[in-house]
């Protein structure tokens, strides 16, 4: 006779090394990513084309600006952008596993919230760097960016590092919102922390009681990071805060999402 294990006994099992975690699964997860090719074209396409609008202007792409010019400053800034907006779409793709049931099928699984979180995380960030690779590359191409070539490589690490916290932010983004806002919410909400972290137009431009907002925003520690190979600035403690006390939230909202999703009947 065949028995057939009922939920409660499926998440009795001994939980398997790393919560689940297992590369397979990271691969299978890189490649539906990939073959998404509007997310593909809004994500890298579009940061490229705003470097080529803002980053190669005469008046003042030339101007001196730390290690490098002004030029190289506003590659770090549309790489950035490109690599968070990557980053939370990614992460956000879950809203569209939600909605045809899968998160309910992980019940039956002994994958802990941790891992599966780990591997859309790791996911959201190969097209992180696709998008990261592809700004800094129509940068080199263009011939205006002028830092020295350790910086390159610097800065692009750690604007595609720096991303990890918006593909926190992207899950919970999916967990949270209905599938069919989600991507909506997603790029008005984006476009709001861009300009809110200085991506866009320079915190100093700004009256002071926004400035003094903008700091706690979740773009603008990890903004003020990232340029800091290029500019020699102090890192002042406020920065790497802001960055970890953000990433400490969106990973614990989206653990609790997920596990209030997998519970549902």
């Amino acid at each position: 006779m065949t028995t057939t294990a009922t939920a409660s006994e499926l998440r009795r099992r001994p939980v398997p090394p790393l919560g689940g975690f297992r590369l397979t699964v990271l691969g299978l997860e890189v490649r539906r990513l990939l073959r998404n090719r509007r997310t593909l074209i809004f994500t890298m396409i579009a940061p490229a084309i705003f470097f080529l609008l803002f980053g190669l202007n005469a008046a003042y792409a030339g101007k001196p600006a730390g290690h490098g010019n002004v030029s190289a400053f506003i590659l770090i800034n549309m790489a950035l952008y490109g690599a968070v907006l990557a980053t939370t779409s990614g992460g956000a793709m879950i809203s569209i596993e939600r909605s045809q049931g899968w998160s309910r099928q992980l019940r039956l699984t002994p994958l802990t919230p941790v891992a599966y979180i780990a591997t859309k995380m790791m996911t959201s960030l190969v097209l992180g760097f696709g998008s990261v690779a592809v700004v800094y590359i129509v940068g080199l191409l263009s011939g205006k960016p002028s830092m020295p070539v350790y910086l390159w490589i610097v800065t692009g690490l750690c604007v595609w590092i720096g991303s990890l916290l918006f593909a926190a932010f992207g899950l919970f983004l999916g967990y949270l919102l209905p599938t069919e806002n989600v991507m909506q919410f997603m790029g008005f909400i984006m476009m709001l922390l861009s300009f809110g972290g200085g991506l866009f137009i320079p915190l100093s431009s700004y009256p002071h009681v926004l400035q003094d907002l903008a700091q706690y925003t979740p773009l603008y520690g990890l903004n003020q990071l990232v340029h800091v190979p290029l500019t020699g600035a102090t890192v002042a403690w406020q920065w790497p805060v802001n960055v970890i006390a953000w990433l400490a939230i969106f990973v614990a909202g989206a653990v609790w999402r997920f596990r209030k999703d997998t519970a549902r009947g």
